[in-house]
């Protein structure tokens, strides 16, 4: 027994379970699209393709006894259509370094803007910024300013002159045209319902879940959060919503964070000065309409 179990975490095999799931429960809502009700498959599509992008993550920490090979083969369909793993993979790996983290300029998922630059925005860009801390504009068009500052990046570095992106950009053409040839030709499902229905709202619900999921503080593990929620939005997000456990244990696999959690609960809220909200509801409830913080950094 001890073998198998022992077998069972080397490998992960959670992850493998929950990764054929996630993929069978995509060709089904592709290939059954037009029998599901529309508003449905919006909540059913954003759902399995925020699931796969949580998986993405999860491939980026953990399962290290996997090949490498292995491990980018098994989450690399982009059915989320924005972004090329490869280019998610370094991006995300930067923003691990803790000592910056909602810094600007070196973390890579920071909603701040550097002080310096603020007087230069003009007034309907400030404008935009500032709503953009409220959960009804974030998860309405953070989507679109997601990819504007995505587009905006690369095409700066193209301008530099570095083509190291390239072939990433490349491939993840490719491999998105196979999947809208299987969605259009194969499963008889408009583009526009496609990404409507799953790329759009995907990529909402990954808005709610980074919304609030670092400040600023002055210690640099204090400035990520901890939001409990039920199981459904927690295996949606594979538990990174328990924000601080993975950012402390970073390789600890999903399955297992739920249990560190409860372990360390007490010592957790006191090391990020109980920067915890009881779930999303709470979130919502206060930040629909309100400003989370202002995006301007306190410090830099």
């Amino acid at each position: 027994m001890k073998a198998a179990r022992d077998f069972i975490d080397r490998y992960e095999l959670p992850t493998v379970v929950l990764g054929l799931a996630l993929y069978a429960s995509w060709f089904a809502l592709v290939l059954c699209h037009a029998s599901i009700p529309s508003w449905l498959l919006f909540i059913l599509g954003g759902y399995v393709t925020q699931w796969h992008f949580s998986l993405q993550h999860e491939s980026i920490h953990g399962m290290r006894h996997w090949p490498s090979w292995l491990r980018t083969a098994f989450v690399w369909p982009p059915i989320g259509l924005w972004m090329p793993y490869p280019v998610y993979n370094r991006s995300h790996s930067s923003h691990h370094v803790n000592f910056n983290i909602t810094h600007p300029a070196r973390d890579t998922e920071s909603n701040y803007h550097l002080q310096e630059n603020w007087p230069r925005y003009n007034a309907l860009y400030k404008w935009v910024l500032m709503m953009n801390q409220t959960i009804l504009v974030r998860m309405a068009i953070g989507p679109f300013l997601r990819l504007y500052k995505l587009a905006k990046k690369e095409s700066g570095r193209i301008l530099a002159g570095d083509n190291s992106n390239a072939i990433h950009w490349i491939t993840h053409a490719i491999s998105v045209a196979v999947i809208l040839y299987f969605v259009i030709q194969v499963a008889d499902m408009p583009a526009w319902k496609y990404v409507l229905c799953l790329a759009y709202p995907g990529m909402a619900l990954g808005m709610l879940r980074t919304f609030i999921e670092h400040r600023y503080a002055e210690r640099p593990l204090a400035r990520v959060a901890i939001v409990e929620s039920n199981h459904v939005l927690g295996i949606m997000y594979l538990y990174n919503n328990l924000h601080l456990v993975h950012h402390r244990n970073p390789t600890l696999a999903w399955y297992k964070i739920p249990l560190r959690f409860r372990a360390e609960r007490e010592e957790l809220l006191k090391f990020n000065d109980n920067f915890y909200f009881r779930g999303y509801g709470e979130i919502l409830r206060r930040f629909t309409f309100h400003p989370v913080f202002e995006p301007i950094h306190p410090k830099w």
